[in-house]
C-alpha cells in the first residue's frame, strides 16, 4: 500500500514513522509513506499557500491552486487511481467501518488542512472523501493523518500479526471491548474478576460481552443502535436496564 501526505509541515511526520506498528509496516515492505510539501506546489517567490476569506473574516484560508496542482502531480505517479481525503471537520467522521473501506483502497492521498479550513472547492470537486476524526479544534490536519495512518497500517495483512487481535478490539463491532487484567491477580487489594481465573472459556466468553454491552450503554450509548446484537445480548441489556431502574436513588434530595 502506498500512503501519499500533503502538509505543511514535513517534519511532523518524522518521528511517528519511526515508531510503532507504521515503522513495522514500513520495515516490512507493505506500506510505503511519502511526505510531500504543499509550498513546492506553490508557483510565486514566496510559496504562498493561504489568501484571506471572501467575505471577510479572521484567519486564512488554504488556496485551491496549489493544493489541485499537487494532486495532479501525485495522481501521476504510479501507483495510479489514488483514493484522495481532505482532512476536515467539516468531513464525515471516522470510525471503524471507514478504516476498513479506506484500508482496502491500494493507494491513498491524505490532505492535512490548515488555517481557517481550505477552500471549499477543493473537498467538493478535486477529493473522493471528506474526514473528520472529531469534534475538536486541531491547529491543522496533520494529528488527523497520524490517526489515518495508523489505523489504517494496522489493518493490511501481516503487519499486526493476529486477526483475532483487530475482531475484538473496541469499536470493531459498534461495541466497547471488554476490562482486560494481567498479573499480578492482586494488586495492593485490587483483584481480578474471579471468572477470569476458573478456566471456563464459555463463562469467560459471556462475562466479557456482557461488560462489553454494560460499558458501552454507561459510555457511549449511541453505538448500541449500530452494534449488531443478538438474541442474548437483547435480554441481557433488557434484564440489566430493568434492574437500574428497581434501584433506590439514594442522592439527596433537594428541598
Amino acid at each position: 500500500m502506498v500512503i501519499d501526505i500533503l502538509t505543511l509541515s514535513p517534519s511532523y511526520f518524522a518521528s511517528p514513522l519511526q515508531e510503532g506498528m507504521i515503522h513495522r509496516g514500513i520495515e516490512k515492505g507493505l506500506v510505503r509513506v511519502r511526505i510531500f510539501n504543499l509550498r513546492e506546489f506553490a508557483l510565486d517567490r514566496h510559496r504562498t499557500v493561504d489568501d484571506r476569506p471572501f467575505g471577510g473574516g479572521p484567519g486564512m484560508v488554504l488556496k485551491p491552486d496549489p493544493i489541485v496542482r499537487a494532486l495532479n502531480f501525485l495522481q501521476g505517479i504510479p501507483p495510479r487511481r489514488p483514493y484522495s481525503i481532505l482532512l476536515t471537520p467539516r468531513g464525515r467522521p471516522l470510525d471503524q467501518r471507514i478504516l476498513k473501506k479506506i484500508a482496502a483502497q491500494g493507494r491513498l492521498i491524505l490532505i492535512c488542512g490548515r488555517y481557517e479550513g481550505v477552500d471549499e472547492r477543493v473537498g467538493a470537486y478535486y477529493c473522493r472523501d471528506q474526514i473528520s476524526i472529531g469534534d475538536y479544534v486541531l491547529s491543522g490536519g496533520e494529528p488527523a493523518a497520524l490517526v489515518m495512518l495508523d489505523g489504517v497500517v494496522r489493518l493490511i495483512p501481516e503487519v499486526l500479526g493476529s486477526s483475532e487481535s483487530i475482531d475484538q478490539e473496541s469499536h470493531e463491532d459498534y461495541l466497547l471491548e471488554y476490562p482486560q487484567y494481567t498479573r499480578p491477580g492482586n494488586f495492593e487489594n485490587h483483584k481480578v474478576p474471579d471468572i477470569l481465573l476458573n478456566g471456563n472459556h464459555e463463562q469467560i466468553r459471556r462475562w466479557r460481552r456482557q461488560e462489553s454491552l454494560s460499558g458501552t450503554r454507561a459510555v457511549r450509548p449511541e453505538l448500541l443502535d449500530k452494534a449488531i446484537l443478538n438474541e442474548e445480548d437483547l435480554v441481557f441489556l433488557a434484564l440489566t436496564k430493568e434492574a437500574s431502574q428497581k434501584r433506590p436513588d439514594h442522592r439527596k434530595r433537594k428541598h
